[in-house]
């Protein structure tokens, strides 16, 4: 009889897309089963994938809200305890973010082996405190900030996470700058209204040296008035909001516009895709920031900080990187290097390794 895993995830599709990967990576040796949030259900596929709606409460630890806080986390921590006993799991995975610690804390009540996921270079708050409960915990490095030297022997490094289709699409065909520039803006799952107020000025004046098409990743509420720009500036583009399918509008692309989300810089590599990255300044413990600064060393990417951003200063990029080829071939190749290893079996094996060992 399979063991029986349970997948954690919820909150923001950085949390969700992980999540989705490991489910299709254990599928073929575990019974698994996925809980979210409400908030994380909308970037599941209901026809898919097979998960229960687990609310948690958002930790607020204020002197204010912390007694409520306290209340709602022991309520969740018991719900969570019949649910694991009702399905007899025996693996749980917690993808990091609030929606991790009451189930964690149940399964840790019941003996159940818990594995922890951190994508991110500076460790979630949450994975911080969960830490000692767990067995081990997936990363990508085993330089993350802030993470506790005394667990550092529960670090166990994997190539970053992709959804299993995207190994079976051709690999970055549409190369050619020459014809037509294609560029992707993506804010990640939750759009970004910053590129949406701040891009514009630099796509006017990239529209004006190149024949140039726009993917721009935006919220519905502003595609209506983002249209009427683009079609003003007559500026050849496809609006999308949140879409599973992202990776198609990534290998479809020259150059990307984009924070700094692990998930999507990861199938930028993968893609060989240069990418701007203009980090989310007000996202936790900057953990944006960091993770582009660990591509940034790596040479695969320009980081510029949304603090001290200058249209001028990003046009001017722009406009290096279409007329002067150097450093956007020198990114690419950095890229290549980057993730040529990354492959789904070898992911594969490692991960199914790790949940199988005493």
């Amino acid at each position: 009889m399979k063991k029986k895993i349970l997948i954690s995830t919820g909150g923001s599709g950085g949390h969700v897309i992980p999540a989705i990967s490991f489910y299709d990576h254990f599928k073929e040796n575990f019974d698994v089963l996925m809980t979210s949030d409400k908030r994380g259900s909308n970037f599941i596929n209901d026809n898919k994938y097979e998960y229960k709606i687990i609310e948690a409460p958002r930790i607020k630890l204020t002197l204010l809200n912390l007694p409520l806080t306290l209340i709602k986390i022991i309520i969740s921590t018991f719900k969570s305890i019949l649910f694991l006993r009702n399905k007899n799991i025996d693996i749980l995975l917690g993808t990091g973010g609030y929606m991790s610690v009451p189930i964690c804390l149940a399964a840790k009540a019941l003996n159940i082996k818990i594995y922890l996921f951190e994508p991110n270079m500076v460790i979630g708050r949450a994975n911080k405190f969960l830490l000692k409960f767990c067995k081990k915990i997936f990363c990508y490095s085993e330089k993350i900030k802030n993470f506790p030297k005394k667990y550092n022997n529960k670090i166990y490094v994997i190539d970053n996470l992709l959804r299993k289709e995207i190994y079976n699409i051709s690999n970055n065909k549409n190369v050619d700058m020459d014809n037509i520039f294609k560029l992707l803006i993506v804010g990640g799952s939750q759009s970004a209204q910053f590129f949406n107020d701040n891009l514009k000025s630099s796509i006017i004046n990239l529209s004006k040296n190149c024949n140039l098409k726009v993917y721009h990743q935006t919220s519905l509420l502003d595609q209506s008035g983002l249209e009427k720009f683009y079609n003003n500036n007559k500026i050849k583009h496809e609006l999308f909001n949140f879409n599973e399918k992202l990776y198609d509008f990534i290998n479809e692309s020259n150059l990307a516009i984009t924070r700094a989300g692990a998930s999507t810089l990861a199938e930028l590599a993968f893609f060989k895709v240069p990418f701007i990255t203009i980090p989310y300044k007000h996202a936790t413990d900057n953990h944006q920031l960091e993770n582009a600064i660990n591509y940034e060393k790596r040479g695969c990417c320009w980081l510029l900080q949304e603090e001290a951003f200058n249209q001028n200063k990003l046009t001017t990029l722009l406009l290096n990187i279409i007329n002067k080829r150097e450093s956007y071939l020198e990114k690419k190749k950095c890229l290549e290097k980057f993730s040529y290893k990354n492959n789904w079996n070898s992911i594969n094996e490692k991960l199914i390794k790790s949940l199988n060992e005493n």
